[in-house]
């Protein structure tokens, strides 16, 4: 059953995979046709039941354990996933953590951990997944709505996207050489557990416990909702595929209209 579709025989990996946006990108383009690499850190869980749902379908999956903050794991994980499935055609960097904290919170402790997963970690995903492929790799970075508007005390987190959004326009005429795409997708609100965790505080200060959330969601999202993680997927499998073929360097907004 995965050889049908506009990624048959494409070999993919997706970092932070097993749920949120992450699984549904994994469901995306095993529907397409691609063979998926599962990576978590924590969640085995999660990962094996998702593998097991995409093999249960007829696709071909696997779990893979790393901690992409690492690069000698995101390393080993790239030579593992090659090994397991035979070369890399595709990766979707969707590993992160969120952070919220006034700027006199902020710790040197805490910048190391948010770059070093959100930023160093997408670039040495990236490094790795592009020495392991040839001409025809596309490569999909995680960036935010978040680069490019005010939230209250989230600075740090806002920074670390928009230098995901930095590299990917500043790799796409390195990577062109060798025939490799490289992009970003910058969500906004989408409705995961992370989301959920987090949702309060999103909300500006002066309308915590005086305006419903759902009616800031109507006047801040031009589409009055967060999105459905499926559809974050869709777009994410769009630009891993040829249907991009003449975008590049490009951080596309995924944010439903977010003003």
């Amino acid at each position: 059953m995965t050889a049908a579709g506009r990624l048959a025989g494409k070999r993919a990996l997706i970092t932070g995979g097993g749920r949120g946006i992450g699984a549904a990108i994994a469901r995306k383009l095993a529907a397409e046709g691609a063979e998926v690499a599962v990576n978590y850190v924590a969640d085995a869980e999660s990962a094996d039941a998702l593998v097991n749902e995409l093999t249960g379908a007829g696709h071909r999956a696997a779990a893979f354990k790393a901690d992409v903050s690492d690069p000698e794991q995101t390393k080993d994980l790239v030579a593992r996933v090659v090994a397991e499935f035979g070369g890399l055609d595709l990766l979707a960097s969707n590993a992160g953590i969120e952070y919220f904290g006034a700027l006199e919170s902020i710790t040197a402790a805490d910048f190391t951990k948010v770059f070093g997963i959100n930023v160093a970690g997408q670039l040495f995903a990236a490094q790795a997944a592009a020495a392991a492929m040839g001409a025809g790799g596309r490569i999909l970075l995680t960036s935010s709505v978040s680069a490019r508007i005010a939230v209250y005390q989230h600075t740090l987190y806002a920074a670390s996207k928009a230098a995901v959004s930095a590299m990917v326009l500043n790799l796409a005429p390195e990577l062109a050489e060798r025939g490799i795409a490289i992009n970003a997708i910058a969500p906004g609100g989408t409705s995961t557990d992370m989301a959920a965790k987090h949702a309060a505080s999103y909300t500006p200060p002066s309308l915590r416990g005086v305006v419903a959330p759902e009616n800031i969601l109507k006047a801040v999202y031009a589409l009055g909702r967060r999105a459905e993680p499926s559809e974050i997927a869709s777009i994410a499998t769009f630009l891993l595929s040829e249907d991009a073929s003449y975008i590049t360097g490009a951080t596309i907004d995924a944010s439903g209209g977010r003003m």
